[in-house]
């Protein structure tokens, strides 16, 4: 495990913690470098850690794609 990479325990804290929920369904922390972190119930999948500008670009980059194609399959 990397010195800098946070334990386990430190991941769990911050999905835990309700200040990096906006709204209870956008996780919002820059101390998370982590692009898709778990969802609050990790059963429900992935969510977008909108702190990170890498997964905010890459989830538009996906909803462009999705759009255009949409276009042109019908």
């Amino acid at each position: 495990m990397n010195s800098n990479e946070p334990s386990e325990e430190e991941k769990n804290n911050w999905q835990n913690n309700p200040k990096n929920w906006i709204w209870g369904i956008f996780y919002y922390n820059p101390e998370d470098k982590r692009m898709f972190p778990p969802k609050r119930i990790k059963q429900m999948g992935w969510t977008i850690n909108f702190a990170n500008p890498n997964s905010v670009f890459l989830a538009v980059i996906l909803i462009l794609i999705v759009m255009i194609s949409s276009r042109y399959i019908r």
